[in-house]
């Protein structure tokens, strides 16, 4: 065989070679890109948390290819994360334009419930209803003692949650006026303030109606009970949206979860069953300013 037959049929063989690994290396990207594509990461609002966690347990159940992890963080954090594009969605108390440090414009927002939020106490401080100025009150520092309030003599341990919490901003919208809050223990969590005011003798904190159990007590305010009647009419005015938020328009796989959110399944069992409230409920609406408005 001449030596330029030899030559040929060594590069073809060497071509051949290369294509196929170039087709191994593109099926790996494929599977990676594809793999990209269905994995979705929600962070922030633990307001929000419990909702989306069973929702996202139901919706692998019925997909088993989706991949979803849903994790706590404040809205703060849900709301930086997705804005850097580190997240999927970035779940949210309060809206995008209320955040600092965050281009809400190129945000999308989903909001897929309705949350009220109540000061709870440690049942043993002998108090269930204060005024709104009381309230005020006592997170800003006036009063230290429950008895000033009707209560018992025992000092009042103010529980806050960290800056950057939705939960505690909309808390401080709606009751503290401007005023600033004291400076006291913060906690990053709404599961942690539940369970220490629920063992803490005095203590005082606010929660969305999610994470109020029977070992705290719901206070009223000005006479009005928080419940979910009231959440819909605005009487009770310690509420928010729950927002996912997106990057820009969410992918396909994206936009498949949070259609299921907004699913008959979701909003008419699972929002109700774990103390939200459905939009569709609301007879009244508030823009990013605060500014509430009847549908």
């Amino acid at each position: 065989m001449k030596k330029s037959a030899l030559i040929t049929i060594a590069l073809t063989v060497v071509a051949v070679t290369l294509a196929l690994a170039g087709c191994g290396k593109s099926a790996k990207s494929a599977t990676q890109a594809a793999s990209s594509d269905t994995k979705i990461v929600a962070v922030g609002s633990t307001a929000l948390q419990p909702l989306v966690e069973q929702a996202a347990e139901q919706y692998q159940a019925a997909h088993p290819a989706a991949k979803l992890t849903v994790q706590g963080g404040g809205s703060g954090t849900g709301l930086s994360q997705v804005a850097q594009g580190a997240v999927t969605i970035g779940n949210s108390d309060i809206f995008a334009e209320q955040a600092k440090g965050v281009t809400a414009a190129k945000l999308v927002d989903h909001q897929v419930a309705v949350v009220g939020m109540a000061p709870v106490t440690n049942p043993d401080v002998g108090v269930k209803n204060l005024t709104m100025s009381q309230l005020r009150g006592i997170f800003s520092g006036r009063f230290t003692n429950w008895h000033q309030l009707g209560g018992k003599n025992e000092a009042i341990t103010v529980v806050n949650r960290a800056t950057g919490s939705g939960t505690r901003a909309t808390f401080e919208a709606a009751v503290m006026a401007g005023q600033k809050a004291k400076t006291t223990q913060e906690q990053d969590s709404s599961g942690t303030v539940q369970q220490i005011v629920a063992k803490t003798p005095g203590a005082i904190s606010y929660l969305a109606f999610s994470y109020i159990k029977a070992d705290v007590q719901a206070l009223a305010v000005d006479g009005v009970q928080p419940t979910e009647a009231n959440v819909a009419t605005n009487d009770w005015k310690i509420w928010s949206y729950e927002h996912m938020y997106t990057k820009g328009q969410p992918n396909a796989a994206t936009k498949r979860f949070l259609a299921y959110m907004m699913s008959a399944k979701v909003q008419s069992k699972l929002v109700k069953q774990l103390g939200y409230i459905s939009i569709s409920a609301m007879k009244v609406q508030k823009d990013a300013t605060g500014k509430v408005t009847t549908k």
